[in-house]
């Protein structure tokens, strides 16, 4: 799936690399739809091909002053993008072997209703935590853990470092984990840590 270059490609390339927004976005917006299409075709799946788009450019962004002149940028984010495809794939392959693997071991007799009610209610108590957050944490929280967003992809949508980020989740977590104990009792802590 090879898209046809750009006439100064390696002019927004070195441009990228020192750091030109511009220039990327230039290359972001000519390239986006064709590795979106290719992994929407690799995993069939509309989040986790925004996924691999998100990461593919973000790569290009960290490795455009190592591409040299000659490098056909067209087949070089197809490359990514397949490859990180399959890497989603193979990921999904073993934790599916994983869950089978643990259902065959997992014999303990369980009441499912009674756990049911108690999930629920656990995740009633999750939510009243979270709406006390403040805002950012909690913004912060909900594109991490509901959106599942990586830390870089948060940052980028808030409009924040990294590491700030990191910091707010850090707080939230601790917030919540403080909250849902002094709320439950110890039965429902042991579900919170799966859900948490």
């Amino acid at each position: 799936m090879f898209v046809r270059s750009l006439n100064n490609e390696s002019q927004l390339l070195r441009k990228i690399a020192e750091g030109d927004q511009h220039a990327f976005k230039i290359i972001y917006d000519y390239h986006r739809r064709a590795v979106y299409a290719r992994a929407i075709f690799l995993l069939k799946s509309e989040v986790l091909a925004e996924e691999v788009l998100q990461e593919v450019m973000l790569k290009l962004w960290q490795s455009a002053g190592k591409l040299t002149d000659e490098t056909n940028l067209g087949a070089y984010l197809t490359t990514l993008t397949r490859n990180r495809s399959f890497q989603i794939l193979r990921r999904r392959v073993l934790e599916a072997k994983t869950e089978i693997e643990l259902r065959k071991d997992w014999t303990e007799s369980h009441n499912e209703t009674e756990e049911g009610i108690l999930l629920a209610d656990t995740q009633k108590i999750l939510a009243d935590g979270i709406a006390l957050l403040p805002p950012q944490q909690k913004m912060v929280y909900e594109l991490c853990r509901v959106d599942g967003l990586k830390y870089e992809q948060a940052a980028q949508c808030m409009n924040l470092s990294v590491e700030t980020v990191k910091s707010y989740m850090k707080l939230a977590l601790r917030s919540l984990r403080s909250y849902m104990k002094s709320h439950t009792d110890l039965a429902v802590i042991l579900i919170i840590l799966k859900i948490i």
